[in-house]
């Protein structure tokens, strides 16, 4: 009898089947150091206990992706260990901010699944939602990935896409209990824009690059546990190349968009996503945003931002798609987001 996990290939999913993903994993310190190590995110809130508390926090949380990553992370396992590569996410809330000493778990159903054309891979929808170790959810996300069939000739399901929402509206965001954004100017932040600085069209070059090393990266995915194949071993991609985990892209194009996007402390949901190219060690990373559209909220002096986030590879600022419709070949990730901000 066979006692190790192979992964799951698309011919053994279902629609409706779920997956508790284990165990609980205990967040630290040390996760908050090592993603600081990796990203160059200089976000306040998250790494200050006193500009934490000068908001109505308790202390500071850890950042929104390091969450991402290790629900993320948890899921692998069943989902995408045998992925060709990981397509995209749409309607990704953080439902409440998570402290160091939190342990989080997962859940994943599986909500869509169509086979593709070449019959050897298929596209699996799934949902999944973290928790807390009270049972309380933190995050929920939907996301489609590529994987591999086991026998090319075998039968495929019958093709179910789900229908997703374009986008998370404003008032569907969660925002953190206590937040109180009033006295922000008084907390020693170097921020200097707020929201009502930010107009609908304007384009923000974040300035600065980052070249991708095979060391971060592989740091990265083990300490998240993403063990998908295609990130660690070099025998399951072409040219001995192992691809570079997208969310290892989300998190550096997100710290590198604090240059121009300094107050936009919180990630508080991903209305969509693409990695619309791979990335590989060597490629050097650079950033720029769009601002699609400002709302308020109810909490004092809290204001919503959504915004395009590009990581290119190359491409100027504001170069997103050719001609054709297709994406510029420098472009690796085109993320839809809100965030939360300082009116």
């Amino acid at each position: 009898m066979t006692k190790t996990n192979a992964g799951h290939f698309f011919e053994d999913y279902r629609i409706g089947q779920t997956f508790r993903h284990g165990p609980l994993r205990t967040v630290g310190e040390g996760e908050r150091a090592l993603y600081q190590a990796l990203y160059p995110t200089r976000f306040a809130v998250n790494v200050s206990d006193p500009v934490a508390q000068s908001v109505g926090l308790p202390r500071a949380p850890l950042d929104d992706m390091i969450v991402f990553h290790k629900v993320f992370g948890a899921t692998v396992p069943d989902i995408s260990l045998n992925a060709v590569a990981n397509l995209g996410y749409a309607d990704l809330r953080w439902l409440r901010p998570v402290y160091p000493g939190d342990s989080l778990g997962a859940v994943t159903e599986i909500i869509g699944l169509k086979e593709n054309s070449n019959g050897k891979t298929g596209i699996v929808w799934v949902r999944t939602t973290g928790m807390n170790a009270a049972g309380e959810d933190v995050l929920t996300f939907v996301r489609w990935v590529m994987v591999r069939k086991r026998d090319a000739a075998g039968p495929a399901p019958d093709p179910v896409v789900p229908d997703l929402p374009s986008h998370v509206a404003a008032t569907d965001l969660a925002v953190p209990a206590g937040l109180d954004f009033t006295g922000y100017a008084e907390s020693g932040v170097r921020a200097p824009h707020r929201l009502g600085d930010y107009k609908v069209g304007e384009i923000i070059d974040h300035v600065d690059g980052v070249t991708l090393s095979e060391a971060e990266h592989m740091m990265a995915t083990r300490l998240w546990q993403n063990t998908a194949k295609v990130h660690f071993d070099i025998t399951a991609r072409p040219q001995a190349q192992r691809l570079i985990y997208g969310g290892h892209i989300i998190s550096m194009a997100r710290a590198l968009s604090f240059n121009g996007l300094e107050g936009a402390e919180f990630m508080a949901a991903i209305n969509g996503g693409a990695h619309a190219n791979p990335a590989f060690a060597g490629d050097t990373v650079r950033a720029w945003s769009e601002v699609l559209e400002t709302a308020s909220t109810p909490a004092p002096g809290v204001g919503a931002i959504r915004l395009r986030l590009v990581a290119t590879k190359g491409s100027e600022a504001g170069v997103l798609k050719g001609e054709d419709g297709k994406y510029h070949p420098d472009v690796l990730l085109d993320l839809d987001y809100w965030a939360l901000m300082p009116v």
